[in-house]
């Protein structure tokens, strides 16, 4: 059999789809891409919140997927709104790669007052503000390589940027520094891919199965269930990073003002994904305040 793997065009999510499609052929099944133009990639100028935020590189993959075009939709999880659509099933996470995000150009500590850092996440805004409220935080769009060259040019001292990216993508040698996923907690999602398919295709789904790292399938269970519960997109400054140790699941989570001049920081334990996620965001979001933020949106 030949899977067809739809994915977006751009070098990272190409790097990705390949990888899927080499690790299938490493279990004996050949795979082919089919690219797909998302919302996202006909509009690189407009941030995200306007574009309709989660989902604006998702949707036609899915789409793709539900209508015979394709067999498999490959993303970046990050990029996955919270609920998936009636008739696809979230089946298979790869091993995940450092959920980090990381600094390109400059340190935090490398930069001086009134430094100017680009990003168009919301999340990643937020959080250089509690941490530097004297940062002047600019918006950042384009294709990965566009948004790397920002740094150190027009005015620009860092941008900031995923680390499983620049790993994908043999730039590593980029990084200025880790931002520590303890306190700069990572969008729900960042570092993995996932692979949908149609909920009737028991034979994709089977072949599937040999790529899954079940550790990072109930982590990512635990952190979509975590934002399903908010409400919340992309477009809203809130992270989550789970992690698996014999067993036990760990999430951690963070709900910002947008200015990031408050925040509250929550972590819970437990062994069923969906249950965790749940609770640590009511716990931010209701007995802590969160809530007061801002006003959730529909995923």
């Amino acid at each position: 059999m030949t899977l067809r793997l739809a994915t977006r065009r751009s070098p990272l999510a190409t790097r990705q789809a390949s990888d899927v499609r080499d690790r299938l052929a490493a279990s004996g099944v050949t795979a082919e891409l089919v690219f797909v133009e998302t919302q996202g990639d006909r509009d690189r100028t407009s941030s995200l919140a306007r574009l309709g935020g989660v989902g604006v590189f998702a949707v036609e993959v899915q789409r793709a997927v539900l209508d015979g075009a394709a067999d498999v939709a490959v993303h970046s999880a990050k990029d996955l709104p919270s609920q998936t659509p009636d008739g696809l099933l979230l089946v298979c996470v790869p091993e995940r790669r450092d959920p980090a995000d990381v600094l390109v150009g400059r340190s935090l500590a490398g930069l001086g007052p009134g430094a100017t850092v680009a990003t168009g996440s919301p999340r990643r805004r937020a959080l250089l503000l509690e941490r530097r409220p004297d940062l002047n935080v600019v918006e950042l769009r384009g294709n990965m390589a566009t948004r790397l060259a920002r740094a150190g040019h027009d005015g620009v001292d860092a941008v900031v940027a995923a680390a499983a990216a620049l790993e994908r993508l043999d730039q590593t040698d980029l990084i200025a520094e880790r931002l520590e996923p303890s306190w700069f907690v990572p969008q729900v999602g960042q570092g993995a891919i996932a692979l949908e398919v149609r909920d009737d295709d028991t034979v994709t789904i089977e072949v599937l199965a040999a790529l899954n790292d079940e550790k990072a399938l109930r982590a990512l269970r635990a952190e979509r269930a975590y934002l399903r519960e908010l409400g919340a997109g992309c477009q809203v400054p809130t992270g989550a990073n789970a992690t698996v140790h014999d067993d036990e699941l760990t999430l951690s989570g963070v709900m910002l003002a947008p200015d990031g001049a408050a925040s509250v920081r929550d972590v819970l334990s437990g062994y069923d994904p969906d249950a965790v996620g749940v609770a640590l965001a009511r716990r931010l979001r209701d007995d802590l305040g969160g809530g007061n933020f801002w006003a959730p949106l529909d995923a």
